[in-house]
C-alpha cells in the first residue's frame, strides 16, 4: 500500500472512529464538539488531497484486506474502494457541507436537553451519517454501496426523529418505510445481478454484463434504477421527500436536502455509465427527468411554507441531473457533474438560511413573514445570493450548469431532448418566480401586511438554548442570529460563489471526470489491473 492508497479509507474511518469517541464523551458536550469538528475538518483535508491525486494520477484503488485478484477469473475478492475524479469531487463537496452544517448546528445550540430534546446523540449519529455518505461514494462493488445506503438510513432516521415530536415521528415512519422499500428493491437487484453474473464488483460486472442477453440487462438495470430513483427522489418516486424533510431541525434538513438525494444520483451515474452503458433506458430517464423538473417546481409554487417550498425545488432540480446523465454525451455528463456539486452547496445553504429566518422571525410560513429585509439586511443578503444561484441567474454557477445541459440537449438533437431543453428553461423561470415570491412576501412587504404576521413571534424554536433549557421564543435574544450560525452559512455562500469565480477550472475538472466516467475502460483497468475490453 502506497501513501495515496492509505488515504482512501480515511473519509470513512475518521468519522466512524470519531463517532465512537463522541459516544464515550457523551457527558462532555464541549469535548464532543471538538472531536466532531476536528474529525470533519480532517476529512475535508483528506478529500481535497484525493481530488488532487485522482486528477493527477488517475483512478486510485484499494483492495481492503489485500485479497486483490487472489482467484483467477473471479476479479477482486473482498472490499474494493475506488477514487476517481467523480467520486473525489463528490467526497470533497460533501465533506465541506458536512463540516459547515455541523458548525451551524453547534452554533444553534444543540446539546444535552430535557426529555423532549434527547440531543446528546446528535453528533455521534451525524458522524455515522458522514461515514455512510463517504462509504457510498468510495464503494467499488454493489454490496458495499448497499451498506453505505443502509448506514445512511439508520443514521438519518435518528436525526429525522430527534426530539420525538409527533410530526417528526410521523415523518420518520414514512421516510423509513419508503427507504426500506428502496433498500429491499436494491437488495433484490443485487441478488439478480449476482445470479446473472456471479460477481458484485462493479469493474468485473462491467465486463460480464456485456455477455448476457440484452433483455436481461435491461431488466436488471430497471430494478436498480427504481431503487436508486427512490433514493434520488426522481418522479414518480419522489412523493415521500416533501413530507419528510421539513419536519426536522434546520441543520438536519439542510444536510438531508444537500447530500442524501445526491448519493442516489451518484448511484444512477455509476449504473448508467459503468454497468449499463448501452442506452436501453435513456428515453425513460429523459421522460423521468422532464416530469421531475416540471411537477417538482409546480409543487413548489403551491407551497406557503418555505421548507416545503425548498423541498419541492430540490425534487425539481434533480431532474436537471437526470437529464444530463440520460443524454449520455460528454457535455451532458460534465454538466450533470458540475450541477450536482453546485446543487449540493446551494440547496444546503438555503435550508440553513431558513433556520436563520426561523431564528429571526419565529416562523417559516409566508403568511407570518414580512419586513425581514428592513429588520435584517444581513439575512436578506444571505438569502438572496443562494436564491439567485438556484434560479440560474447569470453569472452564478446555476446558470453555468444549466447552459451546459441545454447545449448538451441541443447537441443531442432528438425531439425528446429538445422537449427537455424547453422544460429546463420553463423550470428555471418558474424557480425564479418561486424565489422571487419568497423574497417579496418574507423580505420586502411590511410585517403588518402578512395575514398572520402577529402570530410569528409566538412560534418557538424546536431547539433549546445552549446555556439554559428554555425556548428561544421566550428569551430576549429572539431575532439575533448567532455568529456560530451565520458564519457557516456565509462560508457555504462563499463556496457557492467560488463555483462561479473558478467556474473555468472546476468545469474543466468536471469535463475530465465526465470523460473518465464515460470511458469505463479506465475504471476497469484500474480495478482489475489488466486490459479492459
Amino acid at each position: 500500500m502506497n501513501a495515496a492508497q492509505a488515504l482512501i479509507p480515511l473519509p470513512v474511518l475518521i468519522p466512524a472512529l470519531a463517532a465512537a469517541a463522541t459516544l464515550v464523551a457523551g457527558r462532555r458536550p464541549q469535548l464532543q464538539r471538538l472531536i466532531t469538528q476536528f474529525a470533519l475538518s480532517a476529512v475535508v483535508v483528506v478529500c481535497a488531497v484525493l481530488v488532487y491525486l485522482a486528477d493527477r494520477d488517475g483512478t486510485l484503488v484499494l483492495h481492503v484486506g489485500g485479497w486483490g485478484q487472489s482467484v483467477p477469473g473471479m476479479g477482486p475478492l473482498g472490499i474494493t474502494l475506488v477514487v476517481d475524479r467523480l467520486s473525489a469531487l463528490m467526497l470533497v463537496v460533501s465533506a465541506i457541507v458536512l463540516l459547515a452544517v455541523v458548525a451551524y448546528a453547534i452554533g444553534q445550540g444543540i446539546r444535552d436537553g430535557d426529555e423532549r430534546q434527547p440531543v446528546s446523540i446528535f453528533l455521534p449519529t451525524y458522524l455515522v451519517l458522514s461515514a455512510g455518505v463517504c462509504t457510498a461514494f468510495l464503494a467499488g462493488d454493489l454490496f458495499n454501496l448497499f451498506v453505505g445506503f443502509e448506514v445512511l438510513l439508520a443514521a438519518s432516521f435518528v436525526l429525522l426523529t430527534i426530539g420525538a415530536s409527533e410530526d417528526r415521528v410521523r415523518a420518520g415512519i414514512s421516510y423509513v418505510l419508503v427507504s426500506m422499500v428502496s433498500s429491499l428493491i436494491f437488495l433484490i437487484g443485487i441478488a439478480l445481478v449476482y445470479a446473472a453474473t456471479g460477481t458484485l464488483n462493479m469493474a468485473e460486472l462491467a465486463l460480464r454484463l456485456d455477455d448476457i442477453p440484452s433483455g436481461t440487462r435491461t431488466a436488471l438495470f430497471a430494478v436498480l434504477l427504481v431503487a436508486f430513483g427512490i433514493k434520488a427522489a426522481v418522479f414518480p418516486l419522489s412523493t415521500w421527500l416533501p413530507d419528510s424533510y421539513p419536519t426536522a431541525p434546520a441543520p438536519v434538513t439542510a444536510v438531508f436536502a444537500g447530500l442524501l438525494t445526491k448519493v442516489g444520483v451518484y448511484a444512477i451515474i455509476r449504473a448508467h455509465s459503468l454497468l449499463f452503458p448501452g442506452g436501453e433506458l435513456d428515453n425513460v430517464l429523459l421522460v423521468a427527468g422532464l416530469l421531475t423538473m416540471i411537477i417538482g417546481i409546480l409543487g413548489a409554487i403551491a407551497q406557503s411554507d418555505i421548507k416545503r417550498l425548498l423541498s419541492f425545488t430540490l425534487v425539481s432540480h434533480i431532474g436537471y441531473m437526470v437529464f444530463g446523465v440520460a443524454l449520455a454525451n460528454q457535455l451532458g455528463m460534465s454538466g450533470a457533474i458540475y450541477y450536482v456539486a453546485h446543487h449540493i452547496v446551494v440547496q444546503t445553504t438555503l435550508f440553513l438560511v431558513v433556520g436563520l429566518i426561523e431564528r429571526q422571525a419565529g416562523a417559516s410560513t409566508l403568511q407570518r413573514l414580512g419586513g425581514l429585509a428592513a429588520a435584517s439586511p444581513v439575512l436578506a443578503f444571505v438569502f438572496v445570493v443562494p436564491a439567485l444561484n438556484l434560479g440560474g441567474i447569470p453569472p452564478f454557477s446555476g446558470f453555468i450548469g444549466k447552459v451546459a445541459l441545454l447545449e448538451a440537449g441541443a447537441a443531442n438533437g432528438s425531439v425528446l431532448a429538445w422537449i427537455l431543453v424547453t422544460g429546463s428553461v420553463v423550470t428555471s423561470l418558474l424557480t425564479l418566480y418561486v424565489v422571487a415570491r419568497v423574497w417579496t412576501k418574507a423580505f420586502w412587504r411590511a410585517r403588518t401586511d402578512a395575514p398572520e404576521g402577529h402570530l410569528a413571534a409566538a412560534a418557538p424554536s424546536v431547539l433549546l438554548d445552549d446555556i439554559e433549557d428554555i425556548e428561544f421564543a421566550d428569551r430576549d435574544s429572539v431575532g439575533r442570529m448567532p455568529m456560530g450560525m451565520l458564519a457557516p452559512t456565509g462560508a457555504l455562500i462563499a463556496v457557492g460563489l467560488a463555483l462561479t469565480v473558478a467556474a473555468g477550472p472546476i468545469f474543466s475538472y468536471s469535463e475530465r471526470a465526465a470523460a473518465e466516467v464515460l470511458d469505463r475502460g479506465q475504471y476497469i483497468s484500474a480495478v482489475l489491473g489488466g486490459d479492459a475490453r
